[in-house]
């Protein structure tokens, strides 16, 4: 590990990222949308722990960036499945024929379940659909350092239940639970009622949903919180502007 870090970053198609510290998650952005590269990019690095040393928008790139200097410099690989010039599951066949045992979390919008069960057997570490929210994507990352530091530990497992916690972490449910107060259904019914009808406010998702507007309220700011709506002014009333939510 101490040998990784002390390493320059990798070169990438937008040129040298900044450098790890000891310790960090090294990580290789690949996505062909640019936009989305560098909103990637930058949800990784919210995430403490996380560093990203290279973008690539096509195959080719990728598979350049971790061949450099045996890709030794790369410790994860956020993939897009649909890319201009290669499929995301023969870049993963690639590395694997190649003796590669980087990890891979696939961030992508292929949904046939042939996919899913080909990318499980190539060994992807985690499936993650787009669109997905800030708070899904910190989920999986921290859920994959937990499991690193887990692996990275020396010796032995002492007893299948330390295997099944393994796994369990790098596979588990969300760990994200909703406040006191909060339950899962009327979530999903603010959240329908915002996207059928957004931006909305407080009010107006009361009256969607027949909840009180204090408990819409409640359910919207928590939304908020959890990077799944952003508010902002209604302007164009009389008196104080309203607030009003969109889904992200």
């Amino acid at each position: 590990m101490s040998e990784r870090t002390r390493r320059g970053p990798v070169e990438s198609a937008d040129g040298p990222q900044r450098s790890a510290g000891t310790g960090d998650i090294r990580v290789l952005v690949v996505e062909d949308e640019p936009l989305l590269a560098e909103a990637h990019k930058a949800y990784t690095e919210r995430v403490p722990g996380f560093v990203v040393v290279g973008v690539a928008h096509t195959a080719r790139e990728a598979m350049a960036a971790l061949r450099h200097r045996g890709g030794a410099d790369v410790d994860l690989v956020l993939l897009d499945f649909r890319l201009p010039d290669l499929p995301g599951l023969d870049v993963c066949r690639a590395l694997r024929a190649a003796g590669s045992s980087v990890d891979v979390l696939a961030v992508t919008s292929a949904r046939d379940l042939a996919v899913v069960r080909t990318a499980v057997s190539l060994g992807v570490t985690h499936y993650l659909l787009k669109p997905f929210t800030f708070a899904a994507f910190r989920d999986k990352l921290e859920r994959y350092a937990e499991y690193r530091r887990q692996a990275l530990a020396e010796g032995e497992v002492a007893a299948q239940h330390e295997v099944d916690r393994m796994f369990a972490t790098l596979r588990g449910a969300a760990r994200h639970t909703l406040p006191k107060g909060l339950d899962e259904q009327t979530l999903h019914t603010v959240l329908a009622a915002l996207g059928d009808g957004g931006p909305l406010s407080a009010n107006e998702v009361s009256q969607r949903t027949g909840i009180s507007r204090v408990t819409a309220r409640r359910y919207l700011e928590y939304l908020v919180s959890a990077d799944r709506a952003v508010r902002a002014p209604r302007y164009g009333t009389p008196g104080r502007p309203e607030v009003e939510y969109r889904p992200v």
